[in-house]
């Protein structure tokens, strides 16, 4: 397996898997699929130096992706990234997920991190179980913020601080 940063040839994988996980209304506030060409603007502002998106390969095939984001467009919380995992349908459950937020948390410091945060809907126990398992702790909660289908749902918002002190 092979961690690696994402090229524009990888963006069509990135938005298959992210699709994949529509249908479950576990892992997305999405509610119909996005397309590559409306991905655009969203990967071409992830600068591989500072906000990168790493897809996971295995046998040539892009099984996994992990993006950091601002987590609020304010200069003060430059040093806060939002970490987003996908992970390809069939691939789910197999360590993937871990292996991705390993690796964020080791390299988060080099990118000028010092705290990460995970968005996770209060359903998504497997979500919920990787953060954790990875010493992320619960800094939020927002009932009822996100309505899939007609139904709220709640958000979760996960924390850890990385570097040196963490």
């Amino acid at each position: 397996m092979l961690i690696r940063n994402a090229g524009l040839n990888d963006l069509p994988a990135i938005v298959q898997i992210y699709n994949s996980t529509i249908p479950s209304k576990m892992v997305t506030a999405d509610t119909s699929p996005v397309t590559v060409e409306g991905k655009m603007e969203w990967f071409s502002g992830h600068e591989p130096a500072k906000w990168p998106i790493w897809v996971l390969e295995y046998n040539n095939h892009v099984i996994g992706w992990l993006s950091f984001s601002p987590f609020y467009n304010r200069p003060a919380y430059n040093a806060t990234a939002e970490i987003s995992i996908y992970i390809a349908e069939g691939q789910r459950g197999r360590g993937i997920g871990t292996k991705l937020l390993t690796e964020a948390i080791k390299k988060a410091p080099e990118l000028g991190f010092t705290s990460l945060l995970g968005f996770v809907f209060a359903h998504n126990n497997p979500s919920l179980k990787l953060f954790t398992k990875m010493n992320f702790e619960r800094w939020g909660y927002l009932p009822g913020v996100a309505c899939l289908g007609e139904v709220e749902k709640d958000l979760v918002i996960l924390g850890r601080k990385v570097g040196i002190n963490s």
